[in-house]
């Protein structure tokens, strides 16, 4: 449930504060009433209000003299000041001191309430600026990669001691947590960020394929080699070659790569001649080395080559403090410069998911709904349904056609409760529900109405 806003009325004159408090009460405000400037004082030392209402004119402080002291009590508080004399000199210093914005007696209700109303939203939109500054701040030194917990801080402070180095760095982390970005990130804020980064997934090339693209081939070393070819090793020179996925890499090259490492020369396929060269190597795994040196998949003397500088990316559920930003950041990427945001309900949905493919599936997600959503906003319509339950797998998701199945529910029947099920999940919206649905929402007043009749 939203929290209602809170408004502080200041007047000297009790029927006038008692007027505008009921009208606020009425448009669910939670509303304090200070009958001075001293005594409204008191109470924004303790408490901060959403924004406050006050008198000009009163016994003691003036209300704009209160503004000058609000200003640097709760500079984030708007104020809006009332006046019954509406003279000119009045507003300019009101506004000087730095009121939002004044009303004249007498006046309306609405024009009261759309005052306030502005008042509050600015307040939001400057609170929401001030929050994305932080974000950025604690984000844009490091480009692509974003985040704010303290496993992330550690992996930048990490990163600002060893950008410069040419010691290989192994990357370590599960599938889909930015290994590529973390090897981009030491490149281009290290010595070597005006020359090649060049990256390779070993999986995606066969291995009788991956030696030649490494270190090249000249003409005629085999069948198809109709050229020289230049290896990715010369490609990067005085630049950095990412290997992705290493632990994936067959135990003969594994031994190349190994000499090449030792020896800074590498020998072109079919070619009698070695090449030196000045690259430095970042590697990147989602498997477990050390078990895959222990059943001798992986060579331990090529392990300690690469192992020099680890850094380990712990997955997005680990550090659910920078899902928010991350959020935040494919919004931006995938909105093709229109502003559009995540509604609180479906924020705190994205919160709840495990994330198994980390950000790499969130990013997919977040494109998803912004494809799906109709407005400026993500709603819980625009999320996946059974992907995001919170339980990360599929077995649930097939819990409820078997549990209907063993109970010998009719169609009509597990359609009604699904109907249900949704209402509930979307807090009786039924806009949203009739989006998940698929249906029309008419259709789904005539369905809910004839459920809850029947008592399904």
């Amino acid at each position: 449930m939203e929290e209602s806003r809170t408004l502080l009325v200041v007047d000297d004159d009790l029927a006038m504060r008692e007027m505008l408090a009921s009208l606020f009460v009425e448009r669910g405000f939670a509303v304090q009433q200070a009958s001075s400037a001293d005594e409204a004082l008191e109470c924004l030392r303790d408490v901060e209000y959403d924004v406050v209402l006050s008198d000009i004119k009163m016994p003691g402080r003036s209300g704009i003299e209160m503004v000058g002291e609000i200003r640097e009590m709760r500079p984030e508080t708007p104020v809006v000041l009332m006046t019954a004399f509406g003279s000119i000199d009045s507003v300019i210093e009101s506004m000087r001191a730095g009121a939002f914005d004044y009303i004249t007696k007498p006046f309306e209700a609405e024009a009261v309430m759309l005052t306030i109303d502005r008042a509050i939203e600015r307040r939001v939109l400057e609170e929401e600026n001030r929050r994305l500054r932080r974000a950025v701040d604690q984000t844009s030194a490091f480009g692509d990669l974003i985040g704010a917990s303290p496993a992330m801080r550690e992996i930048f402070a990490l990163i600002r001691k060893v950008a410069h180095s040419r010691a290989s760095v192994l990357i370590t982390g599960e599938s889909g947590t930015g290994k590529e970005v973390v090897a981009r990130t030491i490149h281009y804020h290290g010595s070597r960020s005006a020359n090649p980064f060049i990256p390779i997934n070993c999986t995606a090339i066969p291995e009788g394929l991956l030696e030649s693209e490494l270190f090249g081939h000249v003409r005629g070393a085999f069948t198809g080699a109709h050229t020289s070819k230049q290896g990715l090793f010369e490609k990067a020179r005085g630049g950095t070659l990412f290997l992705d996925e290493i632990g994936d890499m067959g135990l003969g090259l594994q031994s190349k790569l190994l000499r090449v490492l030792q020896d800074r020369e590498i020998r072109p396929v079919g070619s009698t001649q070695s090449t030196k060269i000045d690259v430095r190597i970042i590697t990147a795994t989602n498997k477990d080395l050390q078990k895959e040196m222990d059943q001798e998949r992986f060579r331990e003397d090529l392990y300690y080559r690469l192992n020099v500088i680890p850094i380990h990316i712990p997955p997005l559920r680990d550090r659910p403090e920078d899902l928010p930003l991350l959020v935040e950041e494919f919004v931006r990427k995938h909105s093709d410069g229109v502003r559009r945001h995540v509604s609180r309900a479906a924020m705190e949905r994205l919160m709840q998911y495990p994330w198994k493919g980390n950000a790499r599936e969130l990013e997919n997600v977040i494109e998803r709904a912004l494809a799906l959503s109709s407005d400026d906003q993500i709603d819980l319509a625009d999320l996946p349904g059974d992907d995001l339950d919170g339980s990360g797998g599929r077995d649930a998701a097939g819990e409820f056609p078997r549990s209907a199945a063993q109970r010998r529910l009719s169609l009509r029947e597990v359609e009604d409760l699904y109907i249900e099920e949704v209402m509930r999940l979307t807090g009786g919206n039924k806009v949203q529900a009739a989006k998940i649905l698929g249906i029309d929402r008419k259709t789904l007043y005539r369905r809910a109405e004839r459920t809850i009749r029947r008592g399904v």
